[in-house]
This record gives structure tokens, C-alpha cells and sequence, in this order.
């Protein structure tokens, strides 16, 4: 039922989304778009090397995006590119493969909150936008990087 998914935990967390807004000079900017329920969300990115250093969202979804923005939002900063790339590979397969979900001790443990939502997929794409634009941004960032790599070396 649509209860187990929109449950009290949620909804805190999609009231409450630390760091709206968005970056006066982020590294990058990336936008995740959901056709089936228009849901979008665009963040910004700063990089020191291979760590987060700021971040910012503006979130227009619905709860379970909203909340797994939050999710993002509380725990990015001080996260490594590698770190999130297998985030997002970890929430892909706990919604679409009967994944498991970090482990109770992870800094990502909340996103075992989000469990409920494989059996709905419709909203898994809601649900992974969050992950697919900061996953998005790393790469615009590392991209960057390259050619001044080569150009040094």
C-alpha cells in the first residue's frame, strides 16, 4: 500500500531539506527530470579533488523525492565521487534487484527508508533523482579535469 511508502519517517524528511537553494559557483550543476510524475531536481556541486566539499538543491518532487534529497543533503558534504557513485548503484539495486540497503551503522542508513518504494515502480524514478544528478555532476567535474590533466602531462 501507498501508506508503507509515504510513512511518518518520510514525510519528515521531505518537510525538512537541509540545503535548498543553489550555489553562487558550483563546479557543476546537474538536473534529473522524471517524466512519468514531472518531478525535477537540480543540484550544485563543489569538489576539492575527489571530495564534496558544498552542495545545494532546489527540489520540485514529490515526497519521495523530496526525501531522498533530504537524505542526500544531510550526509554529501565530506562524501567521496567513488562513495556516491556506489550510493546510487546500491539505492538502483535495493528498488529494482531486492538489493539490500546500507547497513544500519552507515552515515546512508536512511535510505533503508526507502525500501518500501521497490514494490511501486512508478516511483522509483522520483526516488532516484537525487542520486542520478550528483552522480551527473561528478562526472561533469571529473570531465573538466581531464583535459587539463593531458594538458600537464
Amino acid at each position: 500500500m501507498l501508506n508503507d511508502i509515504y510513512n511518518k519517517k518520510i514525510i519528515e524528511l521531505a518537510g525538512n531539506i537541509p540545503r535548498l537553494g543553489r550555489l553562487a559557483d558550483p563546479d557543476a550543476s546537474a538536473t534529473a527530470h522524471s517524466k512519468l510524475c514531472g518531478s525535477t531536481v537540480k543540484v550544485d556541486l563543489k569538489m576539492d579533488g575527489d571530495v564534496v566539499t558544498d552542495f545545494a538543491h532546489d527540489v520540485k518532487a514529490c515526497a519521495l523525492g523530496q526525501a531522498s534529497s533530504s537524505i542526500m543533503a544531510r550526509h554529501v558534504i565530506g562524501a567521496t565521487a567513488d562513495e556516491l557513485r556506489q550510493l546510487r548503484e546500491t539505492v538502483r539495486k535495493m528498488l529494482k534487484e531486492n538489493g539490500a540497503p546500507p547497513p544500519p551503522q552507515d552515515k546512508w542508513a536512511d535510505i533503508a527508508l526507502l525500501e518500501p518504494v521497490r514494490d511501486f515502480k512508478a516511483r522509483h524514478a522520483s526516488t532516484m533523482l537525487t542520486f542520478d544528478a550528483v552522480v551527473d555532476a561528478i562526472g561533469q567535474i571529473e570531465a573538466k579535469k581531464q583535459p587539463a590533466a593531458a594538458a600537464e602531462g
